[in-house]
């Protein structure tokens, strides 16, 4: 068996049976996959353990918390934090081996290519979607229920090639998510004093769609490309 990278990739889950099995057997070429499984009832832990995955049980509240209780237990000094609706193609698991043997950031930013409904979306803020994933395992994520990230860190680098996402299977998965993460970022603003104004509720969602689909052309024409992408992975 060909040398895998010294990298360990975590995986927060929860109820993901239908896709983790392909995420995981997606990173056969590194060194240590860990799955942190919130509790989900649909076989995920299972399904993640029999494609090579080490799994670890968590009743932690948020995905931040879930990638941090995985980094804790990382075998490896490099982890690559991925979530299970994201795909790491050749080119760029080939980049991440020649990065951890020979890192010249504390950290690394990755860009992804976001998918909808088969197609590639290019516009309205989705196309220049960088989020940094590959640090050292000393490294935290800030525990917040949506848009949470790394903590703070001065020497940060860029992969040059990107990662695939695809995050919502249908509409009504669209859905689903957009009620869940709405009630989720209501619960981070109360906890911070925050409460809605008149002004947001005027303002800001006639400003919202004016950046969406003007500022940033996401009207449905020019978001989409013209054809549908195979697989990066």
């Amino acid at each position: 068996m060909p040398t895998r990278s010294p990298l360990t990739v975590v995986i927060p889950t929860l109820n993901e049976a239908a896709q983790i099995g392909d995420c995981v057997r997606h990173l056969s070429w590194v060194g240590e996959v860990i799955v942190a499984d919130g509790r989900s009832n649909d076989g995920t832990g299972d399904t993640a353990r029999a494609a090579g995955a080490k799994v670890i049980a968590t009743d932690a509240p948020t995905i931040a918390a879930q990638r941090n209780a995985a980094i804790a237990q990382a075998a490896h000094d490099w982890v690559f934090a991925l979530d299970a609706d994201e795909r790491i193609g050749p080119a760029l698991a080939g980049e991440l081996a020649a990065v951890v043997a020979a890192p010249r950031h504390e950290a690394y930013s990755v860009r992804r290519r976001n998918f909808y409904l088969g197609r590639e979306m290019r516009h309205a803020g989705w196309g220049n979607n960088w989020t940094v994933r590959l640090f050292r395992r000393n490294r935290r994520f800030i525990e917040r229920r949506v848009h949470e990230g790394l903590e703070p860190v001065s020497d940060v680098g860029r992969l040059a090639a990107p990662m695939e996402h695809r995050p919502y299977r249908d509409l009504a998965h669209h859905w689903r998510k957009l009620t869940l993460y709405a009630a989720w970022g209501a619960e981070d603003l109360a906890e911070n004093g925050r409460r809605a104004r008149l002004g947001d509720l005027l303002l800001r969602p006639p400003f919202t769609f004016f950046r969406a689909y003007v500022l940033q052309r996401g009207s449905p024409r020019s978001a989409f490309s013209s054809s549908t992408p195979d697989s990066g992975s």
